[in-house]
């Protein structure tokens, strides 16, 4: 006698190995989310041996027979709610992982990964993003970074809460995101816990390993604020301090316009590295030395931090969404300029508009998808903060400034896209915004003057170049 299969019952199937994203379609998961990362790492600054176990609480969005971890690092064993899984490496990132019985859609479930490694011998996709420094080692990079360093759903728009427990020998220090809930010492080893309760992307978790000097205290407001400058930071260490401990004032200044601070602590970091670039690490950005060659640059400061609000509390649901990251922090140093009196926000988009003739590919980027190539390219930042003046001008100073802090509090710890920003400020302002939307975000070329000129851009003339352009441009650099 056969009995019959409910037609609710689903075969088990594995997880899409990605999670969706167009612009990285290896990248992350589509069988599950994660809510919770618990990271335990022993590091030794000397070998760069890193050895973690990492517990994801995770939730299968699918009757799962198999899910992808995103790891480059050597695993050693994973359970799954307690009971060994088999493991393969299926992709240069990629950690399949098969549990001894499927996972039920909507089921909860606990992931243990042990995994060690040397994380500066890891390549993927031709490049590494885990930097040694003389004392230790740094992780912080965009649109990747924790293959390095613990498995993930490797995508933004599958954010969790962080406790991040690092081991490293006496007289070296661990930074990480949110808040250092305890530290102690045995046997020549000191254990730092840092803890984010805030949902945050996987790309915004940050490791810093190393000596550093540490400042602490609050912004006017009581927001509590820790630095962090290497001591070895040479000519650029002055300056790098003049504007990193500006970070309370500006974290105030900016929630007069995004509403208020979404974590409860701030801060940044500066360690002895090559680069040139900075990143909004959740709660503490990540800053390059290089970034303050020139001197004191608290633009780059506000861009980092304006990110708190766009970018890391509403965090993009896809790749081709950065204009919502990179457009806004930029306009927020452009805010900044004329609270300094270095240029208004119309000077600078005049200046944008009027310094790229028509033939310039700047204008063949289009911010609003400018393609996983371009999607740090000078336009995303510079025409993607010129296409928000354009919306000021259009809407109106009343209704922008509500748009601005609107977005972060109706999304607040959550995603967005570019569509769903366009229709809160045609809410807002009672105004259809597609015509503009389409000219300045998704069109290829360069607004034809009358397009232009309806927005309010001086046509007539190149502009001079403002005064704060150039600690803008600092920013940009990657």
């Amino acid at each position: 006698m056969l009995l019959a299969v409910p037609a609710s019952a689903a075969t088990p199937t594995p997880g899409a190995p990605g999670a969706g994203d167009p612009y990285y379609p290896t990248y992350g998961d589509g069988g599950y989310r994660v809510t919770h990362y618990d990271l335990r790492l022993k590091y030794q600054p000397a070998t760069d041996q890193l050895e973690g176990t990492a517990t994801l609480l995770t939730t299968a969005t699918q009757d799962l027979s198999s899910f992808d971890l995103d790891l480059a690092l050597k695993v050693s064993q994973v359970l799954v709610n307690g009971h060994p899984a088999k493991v393969a490496v299926t992709g240069v990132q990629k950690i399949q992982v098969t549990p001894d019985k499927p996972l039920a859609d909507g089921s909860r479930n606990t992931v243990v990964v042990r995994y060690s490694g040397v994380p500066s011998t890891i390549s993927t996709y031709g490049f590494d993003a885990w930097q040694r420094t003389p004392d230790g080692a740094v992780i912080a990079d965009e649109p990747e970074a924790a293959w390095w360093w613990f498995p993930s759903n490797d995508h933004p728009s599958d954010k969790a809460t962080y406790d991040v427990s690092v081991l490293v020998p006496d007289g070296t220090q661990a930074i990480s995101n949110g808040v250092l809930s305890s530290q102690s010492s045995q046997l020549g080893w000191t254990r730092y816990n840092w803890r984010q309760d805030k949902p945050q992307a996987t790309y915004l978790a940050t490791l810093a390993i190393g000596k550093f000097d540490i400042t602490t205290g609050t912004s006017p407001s009581g927001i509590p604020v820790l630095n962090a400058y290497s001591p070895d930071l040479g000519d650029n260490g002055d300056a790098a301090r003049a504007s990193v401990e500006r970070t309370g004032e500006i974290v105030d200044w900016l929630s007069g316009y995004f509403g208020p601070y979404p974590f409860g602590t701030a801060g940044g970091y500066v360690p002895n590295v090559p680069t040139h670039y900075a990143l909004e690490t959740q709660t503490r950005p990540f800053y390059s030395p290089r970034q303050f060659a020139n001197g004191a640059n608290p633009s780059v400061v506000v861009h980092e931090l304006a990110h708190q609000w766009y970018g890391d509390d509403v965090s993009l649901e896809r790749w081709s969404d950065i204009w919502l990251n990179e457009g806004f922090a930029t306009y927020a140093q452009w805010l900044w300029s004329d609270y300094q009196d270095e240029g208004t926000a119309q000077q600078l988009a005049d200046y944008v508009y009027s310094s790229h003739p028509a033939g310039d590919p700047f204008w063949n980027v289009k911010p609003g998808d400018p393609g996983a190539a371009n999607q740090f390219d000078d336009a995303v930042y510079d025409r993607g903060a010129l296409a928000i003046q354009v919306l000021r001008n259009t809407i109106g100073d009343d209704a922008f400034f509500k748009l601005l802090k609107a977005w972060p509090a109706e999304h607040r710890y959550g995603n967005g896209t570019i569509p769903e920003f366009q229709a809160l400020a045609e809410r807002i302002s009672g105004k259809k915004l597609g015509d503009l939307f389409q000219a300045w975000l998704y069109t290829a070329g360069k607004p034809a003057l009358p397009t232009a000129a309806k927005a309010r851009l001086a046509t007539n003339a190149a502009t001079l170049e403002p005064s704060s352009w150039q600690q803008i441009k600092a920013a940009q650099q990657h």
